[in-house]
């Protein structure tokens, strides 16, 4: 089975998207043929500055790397080097509905938020689609909340399918155990938000976030409810599943106050992600090896797009090089 996703360089990669994403991905690799690749043309839509978006685009890299992609189990690559998946979403787009792209979940709340409503930002679940279809994927690791995308993708498959013959590749959405991370303002942990800790955040920057999380006041002698609480459920998330009853149970009696929690995130989260600035910054220091296997994994993945796209162009009739379609 093919299983595919791609990650947006469009911010330094934060606990949001390693428990949402990445740590899902990282195991796949060693369940299924697993292509991964960094999204530049969607971040397009976040990030005009040419300078920071190859940067951005370099620490996803640099990221997945350090936690544990491994190159020869995964294919790691950048969007912008399959030139087959910008060619396939034309394409998609002559045979996708405008109302099918008005009910897109993702748009709304873009847009509610004052981003501006670009075409790039309307027509960005039929680039999300033609990443898909274009490897034939079998399935795509998302969270619930995500689920629309890959219903999309199957509706413009069908639509394309239904007028051109069976071409495309219907694929189905791998639902993992992905939580909600709580930012440290409490709302979803996400760089629009400006509420994330940083996988690779510095140290004492990155206590100091966390020490910042949103509680509520309740004073330090009286009892307090672990469910509700956003240190808690980081804590959740980072500690032994044998740690966590005791934390409860002090939760409950009272007598603890939030910074002790507070204090144990940090803890962990230095123990988890801490050793891996090491190999980060090894990684980072031969950037013309992160290249090769940039290149590397393009190379594969577009053996895989060009026949598919071949496919595509005879069905619709689409002549290139002078000859006409089989």
């Amino acid at each position: 089975m093919r299983v595919l996703s791609g990650i947006q360089p469009s911010g330094a990669l934060h606990l949001g998207n390693y428990f949402g994403a990445m740590r899902q991905h990282i195991e796949l690799q060693h369940q299924y043929e697993a292509l991964y690749f960094i999204a530049n043309y969607h971040t397009l839509t976040s990030v005009q500055d040419p300078e920071q978006l190859v940067q951005l685009t370099r620490d996803v890299a640099l990221d997945y790397l350090a936690m544990g992609l491994d190159p020869e189990k995964a294919c790691l690559f950048r969007q912008s080097d399959i030139p087959e998946v910008t060619e396939l979403t034309w394409i998609l787009a002559t045979v996708t509905g405008k109302g099918l792209l008005e009910r897109a979940h993702s748009y709304k709340d873009k847009t509610a938020r004052g981003i501006s409503p670009s075409m790039g930002l309307f027509c960005y679940p039929i680039l999300m689609a033609a990443d898909i279809l274009i490897y034939r994927s079998n399935a795509v690791p998302v969270g619930k909340d995500q689920v629309q995308h890959i219903e999309m993708t199957q509706d413009m498959a069908g639509h394309f399918n239904t007028i051109y013959g069976d071409v495309l590749v219907r694929p189905e959405p791998l639902l993992g155990e992905a939580p909600v991370v709580p930012g440290i303002d409490g709302q979803k942990m996400s760089k629009s938000y400006g509420n994330t800790i940083e996988l690779f955040g510095a140290p004492k920057a990155t206590r100091k976030r966390i020490m910042a999380i949103v509680t509520d006041s309740t004073p330090v002698e009286d009892p307090k409810d672990p469910e509700t609480c956003n240190v808690f459920a980081l804590l959740k998330l980072l500690a032994p599943a044998e740690e966590l009853p005791e934390w409860a149970q002090r939760y409950r009696a009272g007598g603890m106050g939030y910074g002790d929690a507070k204090k144990r995130v940090y803890e962990l989260y230095e123990e988890q992600f801490g050793t891996r600035r090491e190999a980060r910054a090894a990684w980072a220091a031969r950037p013309d090896d992160v290249e090769d296997i940039l290149r590397a994994g393009a190379r594969k993945a577009r053996a895989i797009a060009e026949p598919v796209m071949e496919d595509v162009r005879a069905a619709c009739g689409i002549v290139t090089g002078g000859r006409a379609p089989v």
